[in-house]
């Protein structure tokens, strides 16, 4: 099991390689969350638009993205796309998959906070002075941030995670740099490597996580 899987040796070879795609990880986790968290607010302010031209076509949207499956999506955008003459390299592809895919989650999550803030808020916002859109950033978004937490972190937490997803279309991040390192050892210890590096990554995320989870269910009591 050592030789197999903690084989020392091949991880002091590996280890420059694994870090590699580490930092694209890192990178590519920097250009997909803003992304999402920018397209997830934009679709909830204008989910809150009344007219039926605006709500159903969003609706629509958000329904077909979050019901396609992000490998598919990366897949079409990687190799699809080049039939249409539009080649994109893979950061592009999975910066526009997640921008489409977890834009929609994120969404959802920034539309269910909006509505929990009350509507005399803004009413009252409203007789201060401000402009709907003043009561809007003001008033109602920290509120509705705040009321959402633990959903915007367990949604990024996944995104996180989904970064593995470009190693399909080899995009060199953490996962994608651990396989070469493995075919180039003929040994798992480069995967083993790649596993508890995401560990570590994302554990304190975790713990995060479930703190406000506690303080959430401890608030309601």
């Amino acid at each position: 099991m050592i030789e197999a899987f903690f084989n020392v040796g091949i991880m002091v070879a590996a280890l420059p390689i694994v870090l590699t795609g580490l930092w694209n990880t890192i990178l590519l986790s920097l250009i997909v969350v803003p992304l999402g968290l920018i397209g997830g607010l934009i679709l909830a302010l204008l989910a809150s638009v009344k007219s039926p031209l605006v709500r159903w076509p969003l609706m629509a949207w958000v329904d077909f993205f979050r019901a396609f499956p992000p490998l598919v999506l990366l897949i079409l955008l990687f190799a699809g796309l080049p039939f249409a003459g539009l080649e994109l390299g893979g950061f592009a592809c999975v910066a526009i998959a997640f921008f489409l895919n977890t834009g929609s989650y994120y969404g959802e999550i920034f539309r269910a906070g909006i509505e929990s803030v009350p509507g005399g808020q803004v009413e009252a916002a409203r007789s201060t002075g401000l402009s709907r859109l003043q009561a809007m950033r003001y008033v109602v978004l920290p509120q509705a941030v705040r009321n959402v937490m633990p959903d915007l972190l367990s949604n990024t937490l996944e995104v996180v995670k989904l970064t593995s997803l470009g190693s399909v279309v080899a995009v060199p991040e953490l996962l994608y740099e651990a396989r070469q390192a493995q075919s180039i050892t003929y040994n798992p210890t480069p995967i083993v490597m790649a596993a508890v590096i995401y560990f570590l990554l994302l554990w304190p995320l975790v713990r995060l996580l479930s703190r406000l989870e506690n303080r959430a269910l401890a608030g309601r009591r």
